[in-house]
């Protein structure tokens, strides 16, 4: 039976702060294991070292023992849109810097606000979506159309991945009003581990010794990631918990910097100030009741 929301601003984007933080370092292990292994096959792996945690945390909450009680048709949409958003975000990866691909990645919490006002009828003021604009207009200084990276492959791709993360983060929203957070974590995690793998098996790589500490990352981080991702997006109107995703920037700035010494060009940096304090004010508008 479907219950009722209780929003909690505060608590979701808490709960959005750690998810950032996790999956920037998830970000930076699948970066660095772009040398070794496909796209597809990291996406995988990414699931695959994730999914004995969830089964682990879903038997200790008692949360398994109503795993069945779901929707299918949104589990399996919000699946696939997860596999072609990782597969989409590692292809970028292989040929932009993180706080590059992040930069193109910020489109989606601003298509996540505009659905969320369509699809869920969540309210959004009218001065909100002039920071909108600005907000996007912020992410295309970043880019720079104008010195060739804009149709490049490894943009298309960010972009790509951008579009299918905002369309799930919505579905999360649909989903609860229906289904527990562990419910919608291992659906999750179990179709993206068994899609990924299948699409990935012709170009298999055997994985290395030396890299075990990387997969182990990105399992640990992929997994506390989800939970609390799907926390934020449950406990918050999603116009609200969004534009705290820019704070990945930083985490992308600062592993560019220590991992690959590449450092952040001007527009990286000015826009970036400008997408957080647009995100500042939107909080500072939803706490003044609009």
């Amino acid at each position: 039976m479907s219950q009722p929301l209780i929003d909690r601003p505060l608590r979701g984007i808490i709960a959005m702060l750690l998810a950032v933080a996790f999956f920037s370092a998830m970000d930076a292990g699948m970066k660095a294991l772009t040398a070794y292994h496909s796209p597809m096959q990291i996406t995988a792996l990414r699931g695959a070292l994730a999914w004995p945690l969830v089964v682990i945390w879903l038997c200790s909450s008692g949360a398994i023992k109503q795993i069945l009680q779901t929707r299918w048709s949104l589990h399996l949409l919000r699946a696939a849109l997860g596999i072609t958003m990782l597969w989409a975000f590692v292809f970028s990866l292989q040929t932009l810097a993180l706080a590059d691909a992040y930069a193109i990645f910020f489109a989606a919490p601003f298509i996540i606000t505009l659905l969320s006002a369509w699809w869920l009828k969540e309210y959004v003021a009218p001065r909100q979506y002039l920071v909108l604009v600005i907000g996007l207009a912020a992410v295309c200084y970043m880019l720079k159309p104008d010195a060739g990276q804009w149709l490049s492959l490894g943009a298309l791709a960010a972009l790509l991945a951008a579009c299918c993360y905002a369309v799930s983060a919505i579905t999360v929203r649909v989903l609860a009003r229906s289904d527990s957070a562990a419910n919608m974590v291992f659906w999750l995690m179990t179709f993206l581990t068994l899609g990924a793998t299948a699409l990935a098996l012709p170009n298999w790589q055997p994985l290395q010794a030396q890299l075990w500490p990387v997969y182990l990352l990105i399992g640990v981080c992929g997994f506390l990631g989800q939970i609390t991702i799907t926390e934020a997006f449950r406990i918050a109107p999603a116009a609200i918990v969004a534009p705290f995703e820019y704070t990945a920037l930083l985490w992308g700035i600062g592993f560019d910097i220590v991992l690959w010494q590449l450092y952040p060009g001007r527009s990286v940096l000015l826009g970036a100030s400008i997408i957080m304090l647009c995100g500042l004010y939107l909080l500072w508008q939803q706490r003044r009741g609009h």
